[in-house]
């Protein structure tokens, strides 16, 4: 990895840690969001050294696909693994997805896993594809219109260019957020991110729902 991908990982974490040790200061319990894939690895890694009250944050997932939790596609193993380690391991980590053979028929019980959370989330940090998609909301989706529409929680997500069917936090639940950063790498993300920029029909482009908030973004080559 590059010096300036993992210099990159490092400010990220260090802004996180910052955030949540101010809202630890008058709340008893924070959250944290964040992403999978394989760009927030070296983060999660920064971040996890970090010296916090681990035991007073909880950490969930901006999306997930619904697959077994041991999957190499699963997003909650890569926070366990990379994240949850060391002292970072004392917190309180919830999972998006459950027993059910669907994300469909297992929406509603994972929404009443995450509704009592600490809420508003502390930091939301999203990724985001070539094709501008963010969390699990995919330009192509049937669900976007929805998933950018809803009040509700979270939303079950079907996409014809995604192999597996996906569970999602809602634009709306993502947006209430106190603080969003954006964590993307490469000269093709710069290139997707400034389209997004030039334009605001969300659902050509999911990435812009989050640019009409303040919105840190977190780049490197």
């Amino acid at each position: 990895m590059s010096q300036a991908r993992q210099q990159l990982a490092e400010q990220l974490a260090e802004a996180v840690f910052q955030a949540l040790q101010e809202d630890l200061n008058h709340q008893e319990r924070v959250l944290l969001v964040v992403s999978g894939g394989s760009t927030p690895v070296p983060f999660f890694k920064a971040l996890a050294a970090k010296t916090l009250p681990w035991e007073r944050i909880v950490v969930t997932l901006a999306d997930e696909r619904w697959v077994e939790e041991e999957s190499s596609d699963s997003n909650a193993k890569l926070v366990r693994e990379h994240l949850l380690q060391g002292e970072a391991k004392a917190a309180n980590f919830i999972p998006l997805t459950c027993a059910t053979q669907t994300p469909e028929e297992g929406v509603e019980e994972v929404a009443k896993r995450t509704s009592s959370l600490a809420w508003p989330a502390s930091v939301v940090v999203l990724g985001m594809g070539g094709d501008g998609h963010t969390a699990s909301l995919f330009p192509d989706s049937r669900e976007l219109d929805l998933a950018l529409a809803t009040g509700e929680l979270l939303v079950a997500v079907r996409t014809p260019s995604q192999p597996q069917p996906r569970i999602t936090f809602s634009a709306d639940r993502l947006h209430q957020a106190r603080r969003h950063m954006l964590h993307i790498t490469g000269d093709d993300k710069r290139a997707v991110l400034a389209k997004a920029l030039s334009g605001d029909d969300a659902r050509q482009l999911p990435i812009r729902v989050f640019l009409t908030c303040p919105l840190a973004i977190y780049w490197a080559p």
